[in-house]
């Protein structure tokens, strides 16, 4: 009987926890490999959100997301790839896609599946995105950086490498043990 109350009140807690994620955070995905991911699971970490395009000038851009996701990602660093067609550069499936960012970039940081970043048709976390720093993506590998109160968000335009000062005087402070 111990055990049993023991599982209930681990469940209303974790029930309670999730229930405190609303507005940017409260949103869930599937990644490329088909696993769910819950940005409430990020709650108190920054997350660098980016659509991506394998065919695109600036896919190079994929090394320094990956370096930054595995030398900050300890200390609590989300890096979060969106594939997006939206200018006409993505492979048609998320299996190309997959195979092209762990082939040619060794990317391990998590890919949701191909998604529209921009317009009417744009997921409601990208209209979330843009309403909170008033910039949609304008070309592929745009940056927002969520901060780990999950409400503010800093944009970072295309040709502002992910490890570029500005992104990195926003970011480091953030990370567990300060910058």
């Amino acid at each position: 009987m111990k055990s049993r109350s023991l599982i209930i009140w681990a469940a209303l807690f974790v029930g309670t926890a999730h229930a405190a994620c609303t507005g940017l955070l409260n949103q869930q995905f599937t990644t490329l490999q088909k696993k769910p991911i819950d940005l409430c699971d990020y709650q108190g970490k920054p997350i660098l959100v980016v659509n991506t395009a394998s065919k695109c000038g600036f896919a190079p851009q994929f090394e320094k997301l990956e370096g930054m996701y595995r030398q900050y990602k300890d200390r609590g660093l989300l890096v979060l790839g969106f594939p997006s067609n939206d200018f006409w550069q993505e492979l048609a499936s998320n299996e190309e896609v997959a195979s092209f960012c762990k082939l040619t970039y060794f990317v391990e940081f998590p890919m949701v599946e191909k998604s529209v970043v921009t317009g009417n048709d744009a997921l409601p976390f990208y209209k979330q995105l843009k309403a909170a720093t008033g910039a949609a993506p304008r070309w592929n590998f745009h940056k927002y950086l969520i901060a780990p109160d999950g409400k503010t968000v800093y944009s970072f335009g295309t040709m502002t490498e992910p490890d570029d000062d500005k992104v990195m005087e926003k970011l480091l402070p953030m990370l567990k043990g300060g910058a």
